[in-house]
């Protein structure tokens, strides 16, 4: 896979060995379990899979090449790079200048922006309204377009629907800037309609069997389907894609559901002229990072802690997974940690920030799980590590731990 030039700052000492190591010993990546360092009084458990994808790597070296390469130019981003804070605002700090929110919020006057100027698509992508209004303004975007190539494939799948003429059903978020491309791109080809998650999909499914009346459909799924959408023609043929940070076993779950329910309306010998089997869209950082979340799961552990940002799909859903077996703590950085032991973490359930005081257990051997999310740099992750090791002054240390893998 390419090699991209990111600033050294988000790389790191301790993480990269580790990395290289599973890389060297696993070059096929069939083994999903965790890489153990002992440290004496407490162990840590490292996801086989986390931090930097291709995606993110490809859009980070893009960003920080434009700004080199034009010190004098105003540079725009449309939002948030990716979900991660310290990117984003570390690119703020060197002088880019964000367009809008994560939710499509403007922070400035888009027709303030010139044909002198420099405008980068994000790694989620961005509308086909965004683009077209872009290339209006007589503004170059091709060579700053950072489109992850897994969201692009999501399109493509899309497209090849709509080409067959099945109705696409995106499992994603319908405020996320990936899912609102994606709609973007799928409803110029197909009728499109966005589901949230699996209890969304059992009012669809409620409505092609005729449990639910057709009227409300427009009720349930407000703002997520295409113009002039028909529910009693447009959904009778159906093909599944997803935001490609969702959980895979819940996309899953959503494509069995709405298969199973036009069985029973069509019957299994008409099954194939009304539903399409496409492959799981989730792109394959995502699908690592959740096989190697199961690898956790599966080793055992006193805590879990998930780092990210808060806003980050795929990091969430790491912590989705990790809280039905272990307390879990997801958290921005190392700043969430005091010197009293305390712990400032996440909930996305409730998009509220808590503070939990002890979170160590008080036990004489301390296990703890740690990853995350594909938005994440590896550095913030060994600055976590090496904070929590803080606690422990008769540990062993870093180099003697690597050195016994």
């Amino acid at each position: 896979m390419k090699k991209f030039n990111i600033p050294d700052f988000y790389r790191s000492s301790l993480i990269s060995r580790i990395k290289t190591y599973r890389k060297q010993t696993d070059p096929r990546k069939k083994d999903f379990s965790p890489t153990i360092l002992d440290f004496g009084p407490v162990e840590f458990k490292i996801a086989r899979h986390f931090g930097f994808c291709y995606g993110v790597e490809n859009a980070i070296e893009i960003a920080y090449k434009t700004l080199k390469e034009n010190p004098d130019k105003n540079i725009y981003l449309l939002s948030e790079m990716i979900h991660n804070p310290a990117v984003n605002n570390d690119l703020r700090a060197q002088g880019i200048q964000f367009v809008m929110d994560t939710r499509g919020n403007p922070y400035m006057d888009i027709n303030d922006i010139t044909p002198d100027d420099i405008v980068i698509i994000p790694a989620f992508g961005t509308t086909i309204e965004m683009e077209n209004l872009l290339r209006e303004k007589g503004i170059k975007t091709k060579e700053y377009n950072t489109t992850c190539p897994f969201v692009e494939k999501v399109w493509n799948r899309a497209n090849s629907l709509g080409d067959k003429e099945f109705t696409v059903v995106i499992h994603g978020k319908h405020t996320h800037e990936e899912t609102r491309a994606t709609f973007s791109h799928s409803d110029k080809n197909a009728k499109s309609l966005i589901v949230r998650d699996i209890n969304e999909t059992g009012k669809l499914c409620d409505i092609i069997l005729g449990k639910i009346p057709v009227s409300e459909f427009y009720e349930i799924f407000e703002g997520k389907y295409s113009e002039g959408f028909d529910p009693e023609k447009d959904l009778a043929r159906i093909g599944v894609v997803n935001q490609t940070t969702m959980l895979a076993s819940e996309t899953e779950e959503i494509s069995n559901c709405i298969k199973s329910a036009l069985l029973d309306r069509y019957g299994a010998e008409k099954i194939k002229e009304h539903f399409a089997d496409t492959r799981d869209t989730l792109c394959y950082a995502t699908n690592d990072n959740q096989s190697a979340t199961y690898g956790l799961m599966d080793s055992g552990a006193d805590l879990a802690i998930v780092v990210g940002g808060y806003n980050s799909s795929n990091t969430s859903h790491i912590v989705e997974l990790l809280e039905s077996r272990y307390p879990t703590y997801f958290i921005s950085s190392a700043d969430n940690i005091s010197e009293m032991k305390e712990i400032t973490h996440f909930n996305p359930e409730s998009k509220n920030k808590i503070k939990t005081s002890g979170f160590l257990p008080d036990k004489e051997k301390i296990t703890i799980a740690l990853t995350s999310g594909a938005s994440c740099p590896d550095s913030i992750v060994d600055e976590v590590l090496n904070k929590i090791l803080e606690f422990f002054p008769d540990r062993k240390g870093n180099d003697e731990v690597i050195n016994l893998m």
